[in-house]
């Protein structure tokens, strides 16, 4: 039995429209991109093979009109989509505010490894006036990550199995379980962010489910980040790619992070629709289910610093980060694995 189980969490999917559930902008996008790669790459190939003696003559015109096919399947396909279904994705027909009074958050921050930053980490959200607990969830640590983060005044829970997504599952389960608190904060312990965004993301709270930090904005990142250039925009592509896939349901720019505030109403419905074994992508996963689900995802610019220690996630290095880059496509092109039957 996994964690939400344990908890009591119901699964609840919505069960949407076939018109609003076809990402045909997405497919449109794909199928123009597919055209045009045809004709730049296939094209001139084929006209070269053309120029042999013994070549087939039709394979040039072939060529070129399953380019102009797939073009025209993409534009049509993505104006259907704009033009016609788009209304209905669209349900929000105003800005919603939903008030509250307790502003209170527990903070869950996921480690591995940290020992040289956990202690600092725990300490800054500690500090905050809002911020009613800290929780460290360590996955397993080989170092005195534990130790430091409880002698800081952070309540430690060590989560066995190991990966990221186990990790962050975990995180969000136990800040749900406080009763003195509407709200999670997921962080990471690496001091990449700070306790001061907490009063950005509460502002941001009455008019969404999840409030996801984006790291896109760059006057607010220092230049010493462990986010090369290519991690930089690699990532907002990948954000731009999972706007494609939910036209109509918010703006997306920052997959990756995890500095995220939840409504603990909303993790409740959510947690039982995601899949802990997912790993370092597991933050695209997150987000991807929550806007397929009609949860609201709202974005909130934070700061993003250098963090103390080595990486050991996505970003430890650019073929790392392509890597994962690539399985966040994947899972939103193609569908997430489902979770592993759980004990």
């Amino acid at each position: 039995m996994n964690a939400a189980a344990r908890h009591g969490f119901s699964k609840i999917a919505i069960d949407l429209p076939l018109r609003e559930r076809v990402p045909l902008l997405l497919y449109g996008v794909l199928l123009f991109l597919a055209g045009i790669a045809i004709y730049i790459v296939l094209v001139p190939a084929g006209m070269l093979l053309d120029r042999m003696p013994d070549a087939p003559h039709a394979i040039p015109r072939a060529l070129l009109l399953l380019s102009v096919t797939l073009v025209w399947a993409g534009i049509i396909a993505g104006a259907v989509d704009l033009f016609l279904l788009l209304p209905f994705k669209r349900r929000q027909r105003r800005v919603d505010y939903m008030g509250f009074d307790n502003r209170k958050v527990t903070v869950v921050l996921t480690a591995y490894n940290d020992e040289l930053s956990i202690g600092k980490a725990v300490r800054d959200f500690s500090s905050h006036p809002l911020v009613q607990r800290v929780l460290v969830i360590d996955n397993n640590s080989s170092d005195g990550t534990g130790r430091v983060a409880a002698e800081a005044g952070a309540e430690v829970v060590r989560e066995p199995k190991q990966g990221y997504g186990h990790c962050v599952f975990r995180a969000l389960t136990e800040g749900v379980s406080f009763r003195d608190t509407l709200f999670t904060l997921l962080c990471e312990g690496d001091m990449t962010f700070r306790a001061y965004d907490i009063d950005k993301f509460l502002s941001f709270a009455p008019h969404a489910d999840i409030v996801n930090g984006t790291r896109i904005v760059e006057q607010l990142r220092s230049r010493d980040t462990q986010l090369t250039t290519f991690m930089y925009y690699g990532n907002f592509f990948v954000g731009k790619l999972l706007e494609t896939k939910h036209i109509g349901q918010g703006t997306y720019t920052d997959v990756g992070t995890t500095y995220k505030l939840c409504w603990n109403s909303a993790l409740e419905r959510l947690l039982p629709l995601l899949n802990p074994d997912i790993n370092l992508e597991f933050n695209a996963h997150f987000l991807d289910l929550a806007i397929r689900n009609r949860f609201r995802v709202v974005e909130c610019p934070v700061t993003f610093h250098s963090r103390v220690g080595r990486s050991k996630g996505g970003n430890a290095s650019d073929l790392r980060a392509l890597k994962v880059g690539m399985r966040m496509v994947r899972g939103i092109l193609l569908g997430w694995p489902k979770a592993r039957s759980a004990s």
